[in-house]
């Protein structure tokens, strides 16, 4: 296994949803299936060699993620009209801040066809809401990608700090067509200290779930 430098999140470090998913495809999670946990235990090196030994990815003998079930389900972010989402994402505080402007999801940097250019908004509630438009590779690892930065960024909008993710429990459900225009909604759910809990769902454009997310995410400077 390798995590390609195209998907990266900070530089340098693979990008944590991508990563993830692709974890978790190792483990046999599959489009369809029960959720699947996956604990970072060190930012994915890029262009590394990789090896999946129960249950966990090691590059060398440095530990990088722990693959489990999910204990809980998680629960469905609400979603928001098109509109909406468009809308909010004319507001994402990462046009004029962003702690990792390459970052392959979110990051403003990428150019079209190279991320996927995610930019969730904020909205009443600690929430977030961004449109996006479906690549012509999408995977399930893709859709985990997708599900990342919306929750985050619903823990750095309200907190103006940098985040990276710790943990990320996913569900796919279904993988959208190639161009399709999805709604990506994220939501704080709490913090402690350090961390932060947040939700994300992407929704079709038929408005039915494609994909869910509970994750925890790290707070790396102040």
């Amino acid at each position: 296994m390798r995590i390609p430098a195209r998907f990266n999140g900070p530089p340098g470090t693979g990008n944590g949803g991508w990563c993830a998913g692709a974890f978790a495809l190792a483990a046999g999670a599959r489009t369809g299936g029960p959720a699947v946990q996956v604990t970072l235990r060190v930012p994915p090196p890029l262009e590394t060699p990789l090896q999946w030994r129960n249950g966990s990815v090691f590059a060398a003998e440095t530990l990088v993620a722990e693959v489990t079930e999910a204990p809980e389900a998680a629960v469905d972010v609400p979603p928001v009209p098109f509109a909406e989402a468009v809308a909010a994402s004319r507001g994402y505080p990462g046009f004029s801040r962003h702690p990792f402007p390459t970052c392959f999801v979110c990051g403003p940097q990428r150019e079209p066809g190279d991320g996927l250019r995610i930019f969730p908004g904020p909205l009443p509630g600690d929430r977030t809401a961004a449109p996006w438009t479906v690549p012509a590779d999408v995977s399930v690892e893709t859709m985990w990608a997708a599900l990342d930065c919306p929750g985050g960024w619903s823990a750095i909008g309200s907190s103006g700090r940098a985040f990276v993710l710790g943990r990320i429990a996913a569900e796919v459900t279904a993988l959208p067509e190639p161009g399709a225009e999805c709604v990506v909604v994220g939501a704080l759910s709490g913090t402690s200290g350090r961390k932060a809990v947040v939700g994300s769902t992407v929704y079709g454009p038929d408005g039915h779930r494609l994909a869910t997310a509970r994750a925890t995410w790290l707070a790396v400077s102040d």
